[in-house]
């Protein structure tokens, strides 16, 4: 039973049928004024932007190449500790190089990424030097991963690395709260939280990730996986 309906019944016990019509009368005006100040609990459903709606954005304002580093020596490292651990929440990704055969295991993450507001840096896992680098920002409950699809990249990251993933946020479920049936991507999140859009290249997407030199073009994307990862959660957290 109700409470409205339960606070009717007590409040007309015994009366007439005139003190009913008034009473009816003043919980009719009373739910119509909760309506105003209420919260609904009704689930809002969002639908994903189509690709046209989201070719219509404008493009996403990636870093410049130059606010790219791609971290080998001594000092690059300590500047990018430095900047991880001085922004606290920090964008973050991982890539791997591509398999098209069937029974041919994964060996990635090649690359891992970490972007403040200002830079993105991006490391080889190949590279002797990065390990420990690697191995305590991933670790780090002080210095929190932002990103998309994280729980794929767990079991990756310990395989290759020995790691457990510590402090992160996977925003694919923080973006479904605002009423997506599913799980949202990067790409549809830009579009949604911050009405850009994001250039996401298929020929990227599959390149090496493996190779000792990274294109320009493949810096930019890795860069963006991770910045933009940073962008959404901040707007989403304002």
């Amino acid at each position: 039973m109700g409470d409205a309906q339960e606070a009717g019944q007590t409040g007309v016990h015994g009366a007439g049928i005139g003190s009913r019509s008034v009473l009816c009368e003043g919980w009719r005006n009373l739910s119509l004024a909760l309506r105003h100040t209420l919260p609904m609990n009704r689930p809002i459903r969002l639908e994903r932007p189509t690709p046209e709606q989201i070719a219509a954005l404008p493009a996403y304002p990636a870093l410049p190449l130059s606010r790219i580093h791609v971290l080998r020596t001594a000092e690059q490292f300590e500047f990018a500790e430095h900047e991880l651990r001085k922004a606290i929440h920090v964008g973050f990704d991982t890539e791997s190089k591509p398999v098209f055969v069937a029974g041919v295991p994964h060996t990635g993450p090649d690359i891992v990424q970490f972007a403040t507001t200002e830079h993105a840096f991006i490391i080889q896992t190949a590279l002797p030097e990065a390990g420990d680098f690697l191995r305590a920002m991933i670790a780090s409950d002080d210095v929190i991963k932002v990103g998309f699809g994280l729980a794929s990249d767990r079991p990756q990251l310990h395989r290759k690395l020995g790691v457990q993933l510590g402090q992160s946020i996977d925003l694919s479920y923080m973006v479904r709260r605002l009423g997506f049936k599913d799980a949202v991507g990067l790409k549809t999140a830009v579009a949604v939280v911050l009405k850009q859009r994001l250039q996401k290249s298929k020929k990227a997407t599959t390149s090496n990730w493996a190779t000792a030199t990274l294109s320009p073009q493949q810096l930019q994307y890795a860069a963006n996986d991770a910045h933009a990862s940073l962008l959404v959660y901040k707007a989403l957290s304002a």
